[in-house]
């Protein structure tokens, strides 16, 4: 085959549908985040915020290896799960060990410092990366008893498997990217073919368990924010404004937008330097809502919808149970994250620090969402159907020729 065959075939195997539009969904929110900082840019005088920036390169950096691993067999990538699982554990197990939280969570220990010097840091979010991992491994071992899924066994160990993030997630006091996990689990668990019977009877241990969980592992301001959504009256008038502060802030940003938005750079909450804490991160959707109004919400959420769709359909388009394992997963952990970070920005959900895919600034999750994406176009490119290709033999001796 021919170099311009290979490159031919290289460009129609890539699907520049999904990764243009999570690129360019990348540079919009970019855009959002130096809105969001740009009185810190301007304060500091750099043309861009250090978090717009540390997002550019993260981003980029992850857009490079999307394209790498895109071109590597994804049942390759899910061969090396043992390895994964084993790298993956010894990084959360770090966080006990080196793990620091930040300045509005210093008792949380999720991140790993980098770079750390007089008057600038960087941090790595383990469990960004890891929700990748569990993609993999957790693909690899359905897939190794995906003919004996519904016994109790199977169930039990795969349950097991799930637990083994999340419950090392929770006691760093991550308890959004363990939610993220609990959910991922749950769909992988559906897209297997687990039977719906299991699912119920989860469901009711959950619902037990309940009381249990509220009692001894939840802290303390993790029921004050589950209070001061669900049940306000529960809390003293004080408390609760401490408590909905942000989320208060957050969602008067949003309603003064209105329909086409206060334009971009000019939102009087993201403008303001008491305006929505944390609206470059966790918030970020605030901005879009105040500055481009509910024509950019609706824009936004139409985008992110369209990414996971198009994930879901390069899974359905798998020849094998691995690859629609692997999209189906990436789907829920977008999903799951785009659907927690709008409803706590709308005030439906109780805070818990989760990033907005593809919008947020960040640099772990910037970087490692596109480990994902690069798994996606893996699936799709290794399921392309290909062409007959015409070649022709030439100076070919054999015993068995005319003499």
């Amino acid at each position: 085959m021919g170099k311009k065959t290979t490159i031919k075939y290289a460009l129609k195997e890539t699907d520049f549908l999904l990764f243009l539009t999570c690129v360019l969904t990348t540079a919009f929110g970019a855009l959002m985040v130096s809105s969001a900082t740009r009185n810190e840019a301007i304060n500091s005088g750099d043309i861009i915020s250090r978090e717009c920036l540390m997002m550019i390169i993260a981003a980029g950096v992850g857009i490079l290896i999307c394209i790498v691993i895109s071109f590597l067999d994804y049942d390759a990538i899910v061969g090396l799960a043992p390895f994964v699982g084993v790298f993956c554990v010894l990084l959360l197990m770090s966080l006990f060990i080196w793990g620091e939280g930040t300045e509005d969570r210093p008792d949380a220990i999720c991140w790993l410092p980098i770079i750390k010097t007089d008057g600038f840091s960087v941090k790595f979010q383990p469990s960004e990366l890891v929700k990748i991992g569990f993609m993999i491994t957790f693909t690899a071992h359905i897939e190794a008893v995906k003919d004996r899924i519904n016994s109790i066994k199977n169930i039990i160990l795969l349950t097991a498997h799930a637990l083994i993030p999340i419950g090392i997630i929770i006691l760093t006091d991550d308890l959004g990217s363990a939610i993220v996990f609990a959910l991922m689990f749950v769909g992988m668990m559906f897209v297997a073919g687990v039977k719906l019977r299991y699912f119920a009877v989860a469901l009711g241990a959950c619902v037990a368990f309940v009381p249990l969980l509220w009692t001894k592992f939840l802290a303390s301001f993790h029921k004050r924010r589950i209070l001061a959504i669900y049940y306000p009256s529960a809390l003293s008038e004080d408390v609760y404004k401490d408590v909905v502060y942000q989320q208060q802030r957050g969602l008067n940003a949003i309603g003064s937008g209105q329909f086409w938005g206060d334009g971009l750079f000019k939102g009087t909450y993201t403008q303001s330097a008491a305006g929505v804490p944390v609206n470059e991160s966790d918030m970020i959707f605030t901005v879009v809502g105040e500055e481009l109004g509910f024509i950019g919400c609706i824009v936004l959420l139409a985008v992110l919808a369209f990414i996971i769709a198009r994930i879901v359909m390069v899974g359905k388009m798998s020849r094998n149970l691995t690859g629609s394992l692997l999209c189906f997963s990436a789907a829920f952990m977008i999903g799951a994250q785009t659907i927690i970070n709008i409803g706590m920005c709308l005030m439906l959900l109780p805070s818990i620090g989760i990033t907005l895919p593809f919008m947020s600034a960040g640099g772990s999750s910037n970087l490692c969402i596109y480990f994902a994406v690069g798994i996606v176009m893996s699936v799709y490119r290794f399921n392309c159907n290909r062409n007959p290709v015409n070649f022709r033999l030439t100076h070919l001796s054999t015993p068995f020729a005319e003499t």
